[in-house]
């Protein structure tokens, strides 16, 4: 599966977020190393905080089914991810995110997107 079939994975489970609040639905498809594909949407909450974002939702089905950090080979976002998302895509251990911004679509290591992360 190519990056871009990826994205556009993302972009197809997007359709499905929840997002009353802002209309702003994000999708993030995870490549696994085994080739499965995760899936994952934003969550809105009328309480803000209690939200969740589309790629925190994919990791946290693929945890559930079995896999960890470092089983993880792409991950595809129709958004940039925020400073949260980033910190996660850093701990899974995922090689590269593709995500459109204003500009297109980026590709970049999550080192790249989070320098000097947090780590244990």
């Amino acid at each position: 599966m190519t990056d871009n079939d990826l994205l556009a994975h993302a972009d197809a489970v997007s359709e499905r977020a929840y997002a009353p609040y802002s209309r702003f639905s994000v999708g993030c498809a995870i490549l696994a190393r085994d080739g499965r594909v995760l899936e994952g949407v934003n969550v809105e909450n009328a309480a803000y905080p209690l939200g969740i974002c589309a790629e925190r939702t994919a990791f946290a089905r693929a945890i559930v089914e079995g896999y960890r950090p470092g089983d993880f080979v792409v991950a595809a976002i129709t958004a940039s991810p925020c400073g949260g998302c980033r910190q996660w895509l850093v701990e899974m251990g995922v090689e590269r995110v593709v995500f459109r911004n204003g500009d297109g679509v980026r590709t970049m290591t999550p080192a790249e997107l989070l320098p000097d992360t947090f780590e244990l």
